[in-house]
């Protein structure tokens, strides 16, 4: 499982990365919602809309259409930031409150939420001058409290993170995830500051703050959709990745870390000389 986790991994890492650095911003956007879609079709299962995944991930082109057409990138994002603290929330309460979002309905309305800011997201930052920095950082501390997790997890996980929405995820991952995040924070931070960015002490830790932040809603992402899938019986969204299940089980985290992330640089004046 490991080395399949790896290799799927070893493959998926620089497709994402040619994406970033290499694809205009309409070519992104595009590359983006291909995620997105795939990404729904595997929601449509967690939502049990088996006879009609056609037209649920039809009607997430149309949404994706709306943001890019009518220039509601920011507001998306904005509804991703509300939406994640729902979230926490539902998972928090599971399965006391799972009465809110047991109905098809609404789990069918948690696809949107959870993608649509996403991708919103991530248009903004392709947008920037500096995308390729923000966009990298982002999967950095995304990919980064991912093997964190894992791996200190494994070596000295036993107290349960979880245990009535994932069992396999204990505290011992979750502070492996920080501290990853916590050294991409710092390392990252020297980068920024090499381009001619000045920082005081207080940006400092706004900007270390920003990245636990950041882990913390990825980590919450991932949990939520491991909150619908105990519910609906289902171990993966899908498989077409080897080793991770569907794309949904690789992409969960970023749906939660990209509007916090997204938000943190837009409402930092620290950082007005990079997202404009």
């Amino acid at each position: 499982m490991l080395l399949q986790r790896v290799l799927t991994a070893a493959v998926l890492a620089p497709v994402m990365l040619a994406g970033i650095f290499w694809l205009p911003v309409e070519g992104f956007m595009i590359f983006a919602a291909l995620i997105v879609l795939v990404g729904g079709w595997e929601w449509s299962k967690l939502a049990a809309y088996a006879r009609s995944r056609w037209i649920y991930t039809a009607l997430l082109m149309v949404g994706l259409a709306l943001l890019a057409w009518q220039n509601w990138l920011v507001a998306s994002v904005y509804v991703g930031g509300a939406w994640w603290l729902v979230a926490w929330y539902l998972v928090k309460r599971y399965p006391r409150r799972q009465g809110l979002w047991s109905a098809r309905l609404a789990r069918g309305i948690m696809g949107p939420l959870v993608l649509l800011p996403m991708w919103s997201g991530l248009v903004i930052l392709k947008q920037q001058d500096q995308s390729a920095l923000l966009l990298s950082v982002l999967m950095l501390y995304v990919w980064g409290a991912d093997i964190g997790a894992y791996f200190v997890g494994r070596a000295f996980g036993d107290r349960k993170l979880a245990p009535t929405v994932s069992p396999g995820k204990t505290w011992a991952g979750a502070f492996g995830a920080l501290g990853s995040g916590a050294l991409i924070s710092v390392a990252t931070g020297l980068w920024i500051l090499s381009t001619d960015v000045q920082w005081q002490a207080i940006e400092w830790l706004v900007w270390l703050g920003l990245g636990l932040l950041v882990v913390v809603l990825s980590i919450i992402g991932d949990l939520l959709e491991s909150m619908v899938k105990r519910y609906r019986g289902i171990k993966d969204s899908g498989r077409i990745l080897p080793g991770h299940g569907g794309v949904m089980d690789r992409i969960d985290s970023l749906c939660a870390a990209t509007p916090v992330y997204v938000l943190g640089l837009l409402l930092w004046p620290a950082l007005v000389g990079i997202v404009q």
